[in-house]
C-alpha cells in the first residue's frame, strides 16, 4: 500500500531550506517544485528512479541540491547527462524557462518518467531522450551531470557534444583531487566553486571545465 505524499511537510522543509541557502522563490514556483517531487515519489514506489525513498530527504538531496546549480547556469542550451529522475535538468527547466534543457539517460523507465513530468508540468523548454551518450548528436554550450561517472569519463564521453567555447558543469561532493589529476591534457579546469546547499548535505562543489583545444 502506497503512502500519501506529505506535501505540507515537504513544503515546510523546502521553505526552510530556501531560507538557509538564501534563495527567494515565489509560492507558485515552490508549488511547481513540489508537484515534480510528488510525481517522483509516486513513480518511485513502482520504479527504482532514485535510491532516496523518503520525500523529506528528497527535498534536500534532490530539489535543494539541484537548485544550487542555478547561479552557474547561463541562458544557453544545456544537456543533462545521466539525468535519472531529471536531476538537476528538470529543476533547471522549471526555474529557467529561457534555458532549453535536454535530458538523456540510457534507462527507459527513467526517461518515461521525465517525459511524463515534462507533459504534466508543461515544460516546453525541456525534452528527455532515451539514448546512450555515445549515440547522441548535436552541440551544447553547457553540459552538466550530478552523478555520472568520473570527471575523465564525463568529459571524454561528452566531448563531441560540447560546443566550441562551451563549459562542463560537474556536480560533486568534496573536490575530487584524484579525478582532477587524471583528466585528459586537453581539459582546462576553470574553477571549483562551493555550491550553496543546506548544511545537512555537507560539502558540495561544482567543477567547471572547458576543452582548451577548441576556440
Amino acid at each position: 500500500m502506497s503512502l500519501a505524499f506529505p506535501r505540507a511537510a515537504c513544503a515546510e522543509r523546502l521553505k526552510a531550506g530556501l531560507a538557509e541557502i538564501d534563495l527567494a522563490l515565489d509560492e507558485t514556483t515552490q508549488a511547481r517544485l513540489l508537484d515534480y517531487l510528488a510525481l517522483m515519489d509516486k513513480w518511485n514506489q513502482a520504479y527504482n528512479l532514485t535510491a532516496i525513498r523518503k520525500p523529506l530527504e528528497m527535498v534536500d538531496k534532490h530539489l535543494l541540491d539541484s537548485l544550487s546549480l542555478l547561479p552557474h547556469v547561463k541562458d544557453a542550451p544545456l544537456l543533462d547527462v545521466g539525468a535519472g529522475a531529471g536531476l538537476p535538468g528538470l529543476v533547471i527547466a522549471l526555474m529557467r524557462p529561457s534555458v532549453e534543457v535536454t535530458l538523456v539517460d540510457a534507462v527507459a523507465k527513467k526517461v518515461q518518467f521525465m517525459q511524463h513530468v515534462i507533459r504534466t508540468l508543461q515544460l516546453s523548454n525541456a525534452r528527455a531522450i532515451h539514448s546512450r551518450i555515445e549515440d547522441m548528436h548535436g552541440h551544447y554550450p553547457q553540459i552538466t551531470s550530478r552523478a555520472f561517472a568520473s570527471l575523465s569519463d564525463f568529459v571524454s564521453l561528452t566531448r563531441p557534444l560540447l560546443s566550441p567555447g562551451g563549459t562542463w558543469l560537474a556536480m560533486k561532493g568534496q573536490i575530487p583531487q584524484d579525478e582532477l589529476h587524471t583528466l585528459p591534457a586537453w581539459v582546462k579546469v576553470v574553477a571549483t566553486p562551493a555550491l550553496c546547499v543546506p548544511a545537512a548535505l555537507g560539502e558540495r562543489h561544482l567543477i567547471l571545465l572547458t576543452d582548451q583545444d577548441t576556440p
